[in-house]
């Protein structure tokens, strides 16, 4: 099994779902409670809101009561954004339904297989901090570690990790490495690192593989795209292993206890999980918006950095192989140059030069070659052959999208 956390990488593993552990509410320490109330004794906030006055000398324990990537990362740059967390730090946990999530600086064309994902129905998100790619599930814990940027301090937090594992299971032999991650049996990665340090404000996420389906990970995470050339982040591959496979009794509700019970004797303060609904706009003013941009294309493939396809493939033309060459410039997710060459007698020039300016500006993506594929057929409406060839390129391209 491997991951691909990549430079300064996230663990929730860039490889391979949990299925159905546990809901998240079933974590035996969740109290209920009110979120405007635990809001009202936190933090003082950078803007005005109805219900946050008051304030506590210490920190607090938040856990998410969604599955739902873009509302659970939305909540990370809405504390970000919105909290004073000067003497108050924040934990925040969280769990999501089958989701891939890029770094900001990544090309997903690259990091994954998006035909498989559109497939299975996994969710696509581009998170706002930096390092490589990674799978999210209902087997994988998601931890926030919120402080001020003169006090984040992403060893520590790995450390605190440790400890609370070990007070579970005191034989179990995990570290914290230099590239921040965590090591089980000093080779299996069950956790890897990501962050963004913000002007005041930083936050460091981390993950831990409790019991993750690797196999369906791994196919995930493994890009059959061809002859991509880009400057974009790359994930670094990584042999992974669940908690569970090592110890079954390490279920994603211990370890979340585990994790929460460290934390509040090391920042003393109560050893509460407080449950939040991140789609409350009473208590986070705003924060609906913030989820909806992170849904967007323009966010997710937009954002990719500049890269190019140079590739080919063959058609099959009176039993003989032809080989048609592509390439094309993607720049913001769309296409700023394209080149498909054919042989000419089996589609002519001028014929494949207005294939390859009709894919111009359009977004890099299957479902916009579709609608051009059903433009050019107006274009040549009773051409059967013509369409036919159309169709064959189009579905040849979409293969690499």
């Amino acid at each position: 099994m491997r991951s691909r956390p990549g430079s300064g990488s996230h663990a929730y593993l860039a490889h391979g779902p949990a299925r159905g552990v546990g809901a998240t509410g079933s974590c035996s320490m969740l109290i209920p409670f009110s979120m405007k109330n635990c809001f009202q004794l936190l933090c003082n906030l950078k803007v005005p809101a109805a219900g946050f006055k008051n304030t506590v000398k210490s920190g607090l324990i938040l856990q998410s009561i969604s599955n739902d990537v873009y509302q659970n990362l939305a909540v990370e740059d809405w504390i970000h954004d919105h909290m004073n967390l000067e003497g108050k730090p924040v934990l925040f946990l969280w769990r999501n339904s089958p989701s891939v999530v890029i770094g900001r600086h990544q090309n997903p064309w690259q990091e994954c297989n998006l035909n498989l994902m559109r497939e299975e129905g996994v969710k696509l998100a581009r998170r706002r901090s930096g390092g490589g790619t990674v799978y999210h599930d209902m087997g994988n814990i998601n931890l926030t570690f919120f402080t001020t940027k003169k006090k984040y301090d992403r060893m520590e937090n790995l450390k605190l990790v440790v400890r609370a594992l070990k007070a579970v299971q005191p034989h179990l032999d995990v570290q914290a490495t230099e590239r921040f991650d965590l090591l089980l049996d000093g080779q299996f990665k069950i956790s890897g690192t990501a962050s963004k340090i913000g002007r005041n404000a930083a936050y460091h996420h981390c993950t831990l593989l409790c019991s993750t389906d690797g196999t369906f990970l791994s196919s995930l995470l493994k890009s059959p795209y061809q002859g991509i050339r880009s400057n974009a982040t790359a994930s670094t591959p990584a042999l992974v292993r669940n908690l569970m496979e090592k110890d079954p009794t390490l279920t994603c509700e211990v370890v979340i206890n585990a994790v929460a019970t460290e934390y509040a004797a090391s920042h003393q303060i109560d050893n509460h999980i407080h449950l939040i609904n991140p789609t409350d706009e009473t208590v986070f003013p705003g924060i609906n918006s913030k989820a909806r941009e992170l849904q967007t294309w323009e966010w997710i493939y937009g954002k990719t950095p500049k890269f190019s396809v140079d590739t080919s493939f063959t058609v099959l033309h009176e039993q003989s192989h032809l080989e048609i060459k592509v390439f094309i410039d993607v720049k913001n997710g769309r296409i700023e140059v394209c080149n498909i060459e054919a042989p000419d007698h089996w589609l002519p020039l001028e014929i494949c030069d207005q294939l390859n300016s009709s894919f111009i500006g359009s977004k890099f993506c299957p479902i916009e070659t579709t609608v051009l594929t059903s433009i050019l057929h107006r274009t040549y409406p009773g051409d059967d052959e013509l369409h036919s060839k159309w169709n064959i390129l189009c579905e040849k391209i979409k293969g690499i999208m």
